[in-house]
């Protein structure tokens, strides 16, 4: 016995330091392509870079439409994908009941969660762009990315509504309160710090995106703002892969200052919605 305790000890040790050592290669690994990025954005990043146009020469290249581009697929994105995956998930878990189509329906947005992105971005071509008629607009890549990003919220939020004690809604249904009320004054406010970490994942993922906006044919270059969804747009990933393919190494740095500035702003909206949950997290 004493044999087989000191064995599941040492084996345990032994996982306990390979996921440690794990854990601090991929750390270390992501502090050496941080400290790489900013080290080649210095001297380049200045208010002249994110207030300007792109051009063609490196010391005039600036990033101001991709990140106006890039801020108008979010703010369309954002809340519109956040409405329609905390709805689905709500009738999914609260009104849908079991049966073999809801049983698919929960598959497919399983599975669909882990499809490439590329998929989405032929997908909204063929329906936004073509069918839809919205030709390669903010409005089609706002859309595109919506769909990418559905499936994530979708599954949080199911998760965050399971979660609910059940003691909670008896206790709704026990003061007299209807089915919607329940949800809505008990159900969607304690689960609203997970939705909302779903919804932190999904824009982080949509913001970083290339592929999608790339097939919806978002131009790598462009002097003017987007003013309508129906215009058209260019995004912060988009200037940053365009400028990584071009001959000059200055255009390396100018890449690395786009870095800098896409983490920025991920960072600024991640921070928000970090507020925002623990605020709710805090109260409910």
């Amino acid at each position: 016995m004493e044999l087989r305790i000191k064995r599941r000890k040492s084996i345990n040790k032994v996982f306990h330091i390979l996921f440690f050592l794990s854990a601090f290669f991929g750390i270390a690994v992501l502090f050496v392509l941080l400290f790489d990025v900013v080290q080649m954005s210095l001297g380049w990043l200045n208010w002249n870079f994110i207030s300007t146009f792109d051009s063609r020469k490196y010391e005039e290249a600036g990033m101001i439409a991709g990140i106006v581009g890039s801020l108008y697929l979010i703010g369309i994105a954002a809340p519109l994908s956040f409405i329609l995956g905390v709805a689905t998930a709500i009738y999914l878990e609260e009104y849908a009941k079991p049966s073999r189509f809801n049983w698919l329906i929960q598959t497919n947005i399983s599975n669909l969660a882990g499809i490439p992105s590329i998929v989405y971005g032929l997908l909204g071509l063929a329906i936004f762009v073509r069918y839809l008629g919205f030709d390669r607009s903010v409005l089609s890549g706002a859309l595109t990315l919506t769909l990418l990003i559905l499936p994530v919220i979708i599954v949080a939020s199911q998760e965050a509504i399971k979660a609910v004690p059940g003691s909670l809604r008896n206790a709704s249904f026990a003061l007299g309160a209807g089915k919607w009320t329940t949800i809505f004054r008990i159900v969607i406010p304690s689960s609203l710090p997970g939705m909302l970490t779903g919804s932190i994942l999904g824009v982080s993922r949509a913001l970083g995106e290339t592929a999608p906006i790339i097939i919806i044919g978002a131009v790598a270059y462009t002097a003017k703002l987007p003013t309508s969804i129906f215009d058209s747009f260019t995004a912060m990933p988009i200037q940053i892969y365009n400028w990584t393919g071009l001959p000059k190494e200055q255009f390396r740095h100018v890449a690395s200052a786009g870095i800098v500035v896409l983490m920025f702003i991920l960072l600024s909206i991640n921070a928000l919605a970090i507020i925002l949950r623990n605020k709710y997290a805090k109260k409910y």
